[in-house]
This record gives structure tokens, sequence and C-alpha cells, in this order.
């Protein structure tokens, strides 16, 4: 009997009513339990793809082969831009327009303690805590280097499969993060406040190259128009394909513009599709996944070499003058496959 199809069981077997043990035991009877609806195993999910190792890649292979897909919107910016208030008002439009429900994922700094999320976005979002249609994951940094924790991926890949057709990604917003979340999203919102600073050193963060649309947060406010002159000018200099990034003024506290912002979020959505760039760009967000995975797997391999007794051997021959540094890592590099490392944690 096939525990994910409803019709093939009765009563609290059917997907979704399957004992907590038994579901929680099992990464696929807990991915037909969270399709149905239960968001306790949704959460196990997250939660599993999050710690990574076994079972969190279990999890991530499960969400892969569901074939579900998802529309996906980041939301990124330097801290203080005032990306929580405005993506709590996309969720509210996005309720207003789009069918299905919705999820976001919000990357949060760690907590010094326990290594988790500090939750600030949730908070910030409790207009929609009520809305059952709406479902906020917070994730840690846990000290990456861009914010944009590694699981992020397979996080949205087991909302998409979870029957979750748009995700909202709001990141952290500092180091690389700009470029990361753009890898893992099909539209990128770049958001600023008026006075941003040096145009130029904007330029260099690569805010260009990443951002589908500029947002100038808290329009409100003095040197918005100037704001605006600076980045039409980098526009100007930079833009050579047929999408010319919209800069959207908003009042996320009033929400002010947050409409006008959503309808510019379709029409790069429909940008894509009319040019064919939308598959084009998850084939290739798919390949750099596959590229990480191979490094991360490689790299584990190289670590478990280093702390075992033929690295040692090998450095001794360099130091002896028996062989020399490049013979000695074709050598190491021909024993990669053969140590019997797991996948990574």
């Amino acid at each position: 009997m096939d525990a994910a199809d409803p019709s093939a069981a009765s009563g609290t077997e059917r997907a979704g009513h399957v004992p907590g043990r038994e579901r929680d035991a099992d990464p696929a009877l807990q991915l037909a339990a969270a399709t149905g609806g239960d968001r306790v195993a949704l959460a196990r999910l997250l939660s599993s793809v999050e710690r990574g190792g076994d079972r969190g890649r279990a999890v991530a292979g499960l969400a892969y082969r569901s074939g579900g897909e998802a529309w996906t919107v980041g939301i990124t910016g330097a801290p203080g831009a005032g990306k929580s208030t405005l993506t709590s008002r996309l969720v509210g439009e996005a309720r207003l327009h789009e069918p299905g429900p919705l999820a976001v994922l919000a990357v949060d700094p760690s907590s010094p303690f326990s290594g988790g999320a500090i939750l600030g976005d949730r908070i910030r979002m409790q207009d929609h805590a009520l809305d059952e249609e709406v479902y906020i994951r917070s994730m840690a940094t846990r000290g990456h280097l861009g914010g944009l924790t590694s699981a992020v991926p397979e996080a949205i890949r087991v909302l998409a499969a979870s029957g979750f057709p748009l995700v909202l990604v709001e990141t952290v917003g500092v180091g690389q993060v700009e470029v990361e979340v753009a890898s893992a999203t099909d539209t990128t919102v770049v958001v600023v406040n008026p006075r941003w600073g040096d145009a130029v050193q904007a330029n260099k963060a690569g805010l260009l190259e990443v951002a589908d649309l500029f947002v100038i947060n808290k329009a409100d406010l003095p040197g918005a128009r100037e704001t605006r002159r600076d980045l039409d000018q980098m526009l100007d200099l930079s833009v050579l394909g047929d999408w010319r990034p919209p800069i959207i003024e908003t009042v996320a506290s009033t929400g002010e513009g947050v409409e006008t912002l959503w309808e510019a979020v379709g029409r790069h959505r429909a940008s894509l599709a009319d040019r064919g760039l939308l598959e084009a760009h998850r084939r290739d967000r798919l390949e750099r996944e596959l590229r990480q995975i191979l490094s991360a797997r490689i790299g584990q391999e190289i670590e478990a070499l280093c702390a075992g007794d033929t690295f040692g051997e090998v450095v001794a021959a360099v130091v002896e003058g028996r062989t020399d540094p490049y013979e000695a890592a074709d050598d190491l590099i021909g024993r990669v496959g053969r140590t019997g490392a797991g996948p990574p944690a």
C-alpha cells in the first residue's frame, strides 16, 4: 500500500493522518502529511534539511523528485532597509492576487546561544499569523558568510513539494547575500533607502548584476529623488539586455507603492516566460546546486583524507624530498571516493 496515496488508506492511516511516530520516522510519510496540510510535519522536514546529514539528504532527495516547482521572489538589501516590513506587505498583496497558499523563508541572524534563528521576522509578520494560507519559517544563517544558509534551496523545494506555489525569501542582507539570493530565486528585489551611499560602491557590490527590481523604501524621507537619479544613471551605463530593472518607490510602513511593486514583480515573471528564460534560469540554478553538492562531497572526502594516517605519510614524503607537492596531490586525489565518507552534514 502506498502511504502517499490517500485513496489507498483509510481512517487514521490516510495521508496526513499517519500515526505520529511512524510518520516522523519516514520522510516520505512526513512529506505526504505536509502535502495534506500538516504544518508540524512540514516544520520537521524543513528542520531536517536545515540540519543536513543523512536525513536532510533523504528529505531533499524526495523533494527534488516530487516535481513540485514554486515561483520564488527574493527580497534583499542592507540591514535596516525595511525588508521585513516590505515583505509582510507583499504577503498581503500576494494574498489578494495569487491563488493558493504562500510561504516566507526569513533568513535570520543566528542566536549566539542556540545557533538558531532569532525570529525577528516572525515578530514583524504577525499580521499574517492567523492566515492558514500563509506559512512563515525563520532559518538561521549559522555563521554562513553571505547570510543565506545553504539549506535555503532545499527548503524551497520542500515547500514546493508540499504544495506552495509561491515562496518569498527574505535575507539578512550582508556580505555576498545579494548574489546568493539571486541564484536561489526567480525574481530578485533589491531594497535601498534614500541617501543609500556612494553609487560606485553599490556597483562594486554587484547589485546591478543581481537586481531584477529596485525598491527605494522609506521614499517619504529626504533624498529619494537623488537616489532614483543615481540608480537611473547606473542602469543607463550597465543594462544591455531586454529587461531594465524598474525602480519602485515604497513606504512599507503605510503600504504606499506596494501594489505597484507587486505588479512589477508580476511583469518580470511574465517577461521571463515570454523570453523563454524562466526554465533556462531554473536549469542554471540546478546546475549550480549540483556543483555545490559535488564540491561539498569532495571537500568532505579531502577532509577525511587529511585526518587520516595516509596524509601524514604523504606529507613526510614531501618533506623528505621523495616526492613533490603536485605528485602528492595527484596521489591523494586518486584516493578520493575510497574513504567511505558519508554525505556532508
